[in-house]
């Protein structure tokens, strides 16, 4: 069957299967387990599983191992047509999407490069937008492909730490992603999940937060995965609390530290709080900071699982939360927490821990200063210098509002304005307005928003305020941006003859607001270079456009308040 041919039958046939997904109102069809094939050909082992806690995500798919090396043949898992091409810099890196008729779409990230129907493709699709980022969705008739097809090849690219094949399966209407081992991607698993140690918050009906006291209990082994607190014995508390927990998981044939797919908690053998991680929506996954312990993340490194949900957790892993896993005693009596891990493959540790009420300790909690902002609504704090705005669910609790000016460094347009502090996590990125003093409104359309913890946050200026989107709390101020990026040529000068390399390559960065867009000319006409922003390297590889003979080159890259640098030399092929 031709190409052509195959592409209308998945077509129409998945046009006739749309009604009855619909119907079902987002809810896919009973899917075998054999339906998917292992998008390599090499044994699966995880350096990442599905949904484990990442820097401000969760772990949207599984990183499959490819033993520290590129080029292994990756496989379209089933039939269906690509759907989407992607080329990202950073991120997913090279990456392809694929419709599948069961109303599934499979990932393939950090690709080292398409099969050449797929890479002639997409080159073309880069001249044709000028741009070596491109994202474009295809139609079922462009490129349809068979299970078992080599699709790409293994790689790096993006923001990868490590050669490796990121991949994922999605909901193809509601974009959740899901955990692929529930799909039949099988991984081989019998090593039960590990636990390190245990927390008691001690939360007093008071909104979680950095300040609320906690005590922490090294945990120990015993058989069969059973473990406890050793010589603790048994735990006081007073009023309300909740628990946490530090464990990791692993596979066969791995020594990589992975997430956990459920945790229950059990008092006296009523559940009281249960999550199982098989998929979620994107929107949700920097729900993760109110998932764990976020100051204890930032501040020391350590991650605890908190055993209890945020007033407007956002994700949806709940299956059981009374009380958003909040407990409290009110009798003498000992009282068995069962804290359970499982993971996809039913591998189950379990932390037994004896607590009793005891009105006689004394807890310390934070006064209520500052100004008070409800999770339930839109936020907003202004003064003569800023204003800022938290859009309503930004919040995952109620808290108050630590506001602090510091004194003008050297380097900035602005004095140091303390937006509460980096420990409190917010879900969706606020509005912040900075006014820009009169000294430096010549230089308006170069100032941006600076963050002193994370660095520049963009900044369009307005009516005498510089405006930006920051994800998170902190320090800020102005800066004024008016140095161009730089530029490094690897190996070039002017009349070189370059007719034996097979590209030419630079090096790029910028000081400050980074770098929005670089292009690259051969005699005038743009030709496609290629950028790895993790080490600010780009290279331009010669084709058939470049013939024998003397040519120009030029590289125009420019930063995110249009400062622009270029480069230009003579060369012969």
């Amino acid at each position: 069957m031709n190409l052509k041919k195959f592409g209308l039958i998945l077509f129409l046939s998945i046009c006739i299967s749309l009604p009855s997904l619909k119907a079902q109102q987002g809810t896919l069809p009973a899917i075998s387990q054999d339906y998917f094939r292992s998008p390599l050909n090499i044994p699966l082992l995880l350096a990442g599983n599905f949904g484990e806690i990442r820097s401000n995500h969760f772990h949207s798919g599984i990183d499959i191992k490819t033993n520290q090396r590129e080029g292994y043949p990756v496989f379209a898992v089933a039939d269906g047509y690509i759907s989407r091409l992607r080329v990202q810099i950073g991120g997913f890196g090279n990456a392809l999407y694929i419709n599948h008729p069961n109303g599934i779409t499979s990932v393939y990230a950090h690709l080292q490069k398409y099969n050449p129907l797929i890479a002639n493709r997409t080159k073309k699709l880069q001249y044709n937008q000028q741009s070596f980022a491109i994202d474009v969705s295809l139609t079922p008739i462009e490129i349809p492909v068979k299970k078992g097809d080599i699709i790409a090849y293994s790689g790096n690219t993006g923001s990868s730490a490590g050669p490796h094949l990121h991949f994922e399966l999605r909901d193809s209407k509601t974009e959740e992603t899901i955990n692929p081992q529930t799909l039949g991607i099988k991984i081989k698993d019998t090593i039960r999940p590990r636990i390190s140690a245990f927390y008691v918050y001690q939360t007093s009906k008071n909104p979680f937060s950095e300040f609320t006291p906690k005590q922490y209990y090294p945990t120990f082994a015993a058989d069969n995965g059973k473990y406890n607190l050793g010589k603790t014995g048994v735990i006081n508390v007073n009023g309300e609390f909740g628990i946490g927990i530090s464990a990791i998981d692993q596979q066969n044939g791995t020594s990589n530290k992975n997430g956990l797919f459920s945790t229950t908690i059990k008092l006296d053998g009523n559940t009281v709080y249960e999550t199982v991680i098989s998929k979620f929506a994107f929107e949700n996954s920097r729900a993760i900071n109110a998932y764990i312990d976020y100051y204890s993340k930032l501040s020391s490194g350590r991650v605890i699982q908190k055993g209890f949900a945020a007033d407007n957790p956002k994700v949806k892993f709940f299956t059981t939360l009374k009380n958003n896993g909040l407990m409290e005693l009110n009798d003498n009596k000992i009282h068995q927490i069962d804290y359970i891990l499982k993971d996809i493959e039913g591998n189950e540790s379990v932390l037994i821990v004896k607590v009793k009420n005891n009105p006689n300790i004394i807890i310390k909690n934070r006064p209520k200063d500052g100004v008070f902002m409800s999770y339930k609504t839109e936020n907003k704090f202004s003064n003569q210098s800023l204003s800022l705005k938290l859009p309503e669910g930004a919040l995952y609790n109620d808290f108050y509002f630590d506001y602090a000016e510091k004194a003008k460094p050297s380097y900035a347009a602005s004095k140091v304005y303390q937006l509460h502090n980096k420990y409190t996590p917010i879900h969706n990125p606020f509005d912040l307005a900075i006014k820009v003093d009169s000294n430096y409104l010549n230089y308006a359309d170069k100032i941006i928003i600076f963050q002193l913890e994370t660095g520049a946050q963009g900044g369009i200026y307005k009516d005498g305020y510089v405006n930006a989107k920051p994800k998170t709390f902190g320090n800020f101020c102005l800066r004024v941006d008016s140095v161009a990026p730089t530029i490094t040529p690897i190996g070039l000068k002017e009349g070189i003859n370059l007719s034996k390399q097979a590209n030419v390559s630079f090096r790029i960065s910028d000081n400050l607001s980074g770098i929005k867009s670089f292009n690259t000319y051969i005699d005038e006409q743009w030709v496609l270079a290629e950028f790895d922003s993790r080490n600010g390297k780009l290279w331009h590889t010669f084709d058939e456009k470049t013939g024998f003979g003397k040519h120009n080159l030029k590289l125009v890259v420019t930063d995110n308040k249009e400062n622009t640098k270029t480069y230009s030399i003579n060369f012969y092929r």
